[in-house]
């Protein structure tokens, strides 16, 4: 069933066509991808899709009853409610449907007859349609869509207005995806989330039972999530099967098969060109040139195929080589007021391409700046090798001068250079023109980050310790960056969300927790294998110490058993033994009575009646052993 349909969308802003006879249609089982180039226009196509903007020409249809969602990438989510009772206002009206029901039940202890038989049919009807609306789960699907989101529960409580923005942002997709719309427009929704969180989302999302489009820099995480990609390219959008990795291999295909096409009608047409030139003047063959220049007027001729678009093009190239040990971190503890993570111990060497991975708040970019010494160890310390240069990316672009302009930017700390160089170098990380006349705080993030990865290029350091480099870059410039990383002749030390980068360029992987650091031999994939191969070996243990547990409190219980079995059966024998003594005493009571009903001896009387006093004595207490011995057997 299609959802909702494009149909010759464009826009423009003040005459410039930002896209055009833009056709599309999305499914409702559709899991889709949307691509492009930053400035492509893949936000504003979002925000024409889910109604905030309208096209300058087409229109956008959807079908009837649809409910759809949508997460800008700048979402400014504000309520004056708890994060548990924001969360709760989706549910209102299957509320309200649960106190209707409460009250149908209280009402039918109240009628009988046909208004009980009455109310029952619309308790039943309105009972299916609760379930059907998820009105059984709706507190469960909260709270594991908050506990996924890292919102734990000791948080619920707390006013959405002291939220940070990354948190009012992770707490509008939470809401969105408890509301389960049948159309989840999502801009960026990776950004503010770490490793785990992402992982959650990215099982939350495949498992959707809605249709998805999704605008995201992480292509790992649509690998995983999307089955097909509409690229947005050049004012047009083209659609391939499949998901992030295979739309690059279908593309690179398809221009490859365009320019196959291209190149042989071109040789085609200039066969065709030169038969008429040849032959057009003379008169034994002019009747075939026209015949071949008339075929030439009606032949469609194809454009070639742009087989790549402007895009960074930069490396990284060490003027010296360190020693073998480059790094080596012995013993530390990391934090400001508190500890965050200890012990640290590795060492790294030559050659070696290190990713820190942890979760939010960790001290992944505190153990950076420790190391680089802008932030005291706690304890322990690190040693730099021999000749090592260290080059240093900070996310947080503070080594920028806002004042300067880019030229100025990248020629101040470089003046032996001379400015056509330094110009070529700035050409080459996209700012050409009067780009590079541009003051430093004008420019957007992206530009910051090919700025500073400019300069970085210009220290020719053996040494890269990178914070974040992939933040702020399209998915063109995140794959530049990692070939030229993969290309460095030097060691790299580097924190990142992109899973997918990590696979691309580390060699290592370095995990930080509460209880210190630990080195995996491997890319980001063999990292999450190796953790799931300990998390099952992990439980396999609990399993074989249950078992264990299990076995001792068995043998425990068999010899408690044996131990119960054993008093029972004493128990039973005293209970025995006093009911023969008191049948025996009984009987001897009845035999005395007869006896004293004929003997006239007062002498033999009082005999009899002393034996009588001994028995009934006996009697009495074999009825109090009996009685104690019945009510042990009653508490075994």
């Amino acid at each position: 069933m299609i959802l909702l349909q494009g149909n010759n969308i464009e826009r423009n802003f003040g005459g410039d066509v930002l896209f055009e006879n833009i056709n599309f249609s999305i499914s409702d089982n559709s899991k889709i991808a949307l691509v492009g180039k930053n400035g492509a226009g893949k936000s504003t196509l979002l925000k024409i899709i889910a109604g905030e903007e309208s096209p300058n020409k087409g229109e956008i249809s959807k079908a009837k009853n649809l409910s759809m969602s949508y997460l800008a990438q700048d979402s400014n989510f504000s309520s004056d409610k708890n994060i548990y009772d924001e969360m709760l206002s989706s549910f209102n009206d299957l509320i309200n449907m649960e106190k209707e029901l409460r009250n149908m039940e209280l009402q039918m202890s109240e009628v009988s007859g046909e208004e009980l038989d009455s109310l029952m049919s619309r308790y039943d009807s309105l009972t299916e349609k609760f379930r059907s609306l998820n009105g059984f789960t709706y507190e469960s699907d909260i709270r594991s869509v908050l506990n996924g989101f890292k919102f734990p529960e000791e948080t619920w409580s707390m006013p959405i207005s002291s939220l940070s923005g990354g948190q009012k942002t992770r707490l509008a997709l939470a809401k969105m995806l408890v509301e389960r719309p049948d159309l989840l427009i999502l801009d960026e929704p990776t950004n503010h989330l770490d490793i785990d969180t992402l992982s959650w989302l990215e099982n939350y999302l495949k498992n959707y039972r809605g249709a998805l489009l999704i605008v995201s820099h992480d292509r790992y995480f649509l690998d995983k999530v999307v089955t097909e990609t509409f690229e947005l390219s050049r004012g047009e959008l083209s659609r391939y099967a499949g998901n992030y990795s295979r739309y690059v291999e279908l593309r690179a295909e398809k221009l490859a098969s365009q320019l196959k096409q291209f190149e042989k009608q071109q040789k085609e047409i200039a066969g065709l060109e030169d038969f008429v030139n040849k032959n057009i003047a003379r008169a034994s063959t002019t009747k075939r040139a026209q015949s071949r220049r008339k075929q030439l007027e009606k032949m469609n001729v194809l454009d070639k195929p742009i087989t790549y678009e402007k895009s960074v093009h930069f490396s990284f190239v060490p003027d010296k080589e360190s020693g073998n040990v480059v790094l080596t971190v012995d013993d530390a503890a990391i934090g400001y007021d508190s500890i965050m993570s200890k012990p640290i111990d590795f060492e790294e060497r030559k050659f070696d391409s290190i990713a820190i991975v942890g979760e939010n708040g960790i001290g992944k970019t505190t153990l950076i700046k420790s190391i680089i010494g802008q932030i005291p160890f706690i304890e322990g310390n690190s040693k730099l090798g021999a000749n090592v240069s260290l080059g240093y990316y900070d996310q947080e672009q503070k080594d920028l001068n806002p004042n300067n302009t880019v030229l100025e930017e990248l020629w101040s700390e470089n003046r032996l250079t001379p400015e056509a160089d330094i110009r070529t170098r700035l050409g080459s990380f996209l700012f050409s023109g009067s780009d590079v006349e541009k003051t430093v705080g004008m420019l957007s993030g992206g530009e910051k980050a090919r700025l500073l990865l400019a300069k970085l290029s210009m220290q020719n350091d053996n040494f890269l310790i990178l914070d974040e480099p992939t933040n702020h870059l399209d998915i063109d410039s995140r794959e530049v960056l990692e070939n030229a990383l993969i290309d460095f002749d030097g060691t790299l030390l580097f924190v990142s969300h992109d899973r997918y980068f990590i696979n691309k360029v580390a060699s290592k992987v370095l995990e930080l927790s509460h209880d210190g650091g630990k080195m995996y031999l491997g890319d980001y994939d063999y990292y999450i294998e190796k953790k799931a191969e300990e998390e099952a070996l992990r439980e396999l243990a609990e399993q074989e110490n249950n078992t264990k547990s299990n076995t001792v409190i068995e043998e425990n219980d068999y010899q408690l058993q044996k131990e119960s079995q054993r008093q029972r059966r004493k128990i039973e024998r005293e209970i025995a033994s006093a009911e023969e003594q008191m049948e025996n005493n009984d009987l001897e009571l009845q035999k005395i009575n007869d006896m004293m009903l004929i003997e006239k001896d007062h002498v033999k009387l009082a005999e009899l009646q002393n034996n009588l006093d001994k028995i009934e004595e006996n009697q009495a207490h074999m009825l109090e052993i009996w009685t104690e011995n019945m009510e042990k057997l009653e508490s075994l």
